[in-house]
């Protein structure tokens, strides 16, 4: 396995979110009394690694802040950085399904069903 190191001046070194991404995760949070969300990323899958999104009432502090949005924060652990940085996340809507779709550069290969990513 092969991972990044993470750069902190490289460009794209951050987690981005497009607007409609932001706009419903935005109304999730108000709906739950959270202020941010965090991505962790887990060994877990077909692929190697999955994502998980958590609501954050409190920054912990091996969290990485990224604002992504006016009033709107996305926390990653310190840990799962490099295996992060330059990650945009969008919300894709097919018909009445919409889903958090993570395009992650550094991800290799990614499983069929597009819930677990290797590197």
């Amino acid at each position: 396995m092969s991972v990044q190191t993470f750069e902190p001046t490289a460009a794209h070194a951050g987690v981005r979110m497009t607007p409609s991404a932001a706009s419903h995760v935005r109304r999730q949070l108000d709906r739950a009394g959270a202020h941010a969300v965090r991505v962790s990323v887990n060994r877990s899958g077909c692929s190697g690694y999955m994502y998980q999104i958590d609501y954050v009432t409190e920054p912990r502090a091996e969290d990485r802040e990224f604002k992504v949005a006016e009033n709107l924060s996305v926390f990653v652990d310190t840990e799962a950085l490099p295996l992060m940085q330059g990650t945009e996340i969008d919300l894709v809507v097919e018909g009445l399904n919409s889903t958090l779709k993570f395009r992650n550069p550094n991800a290799q290969m990614e499983c069929g069903c597009g819930e677990s990513f290797g590197v």
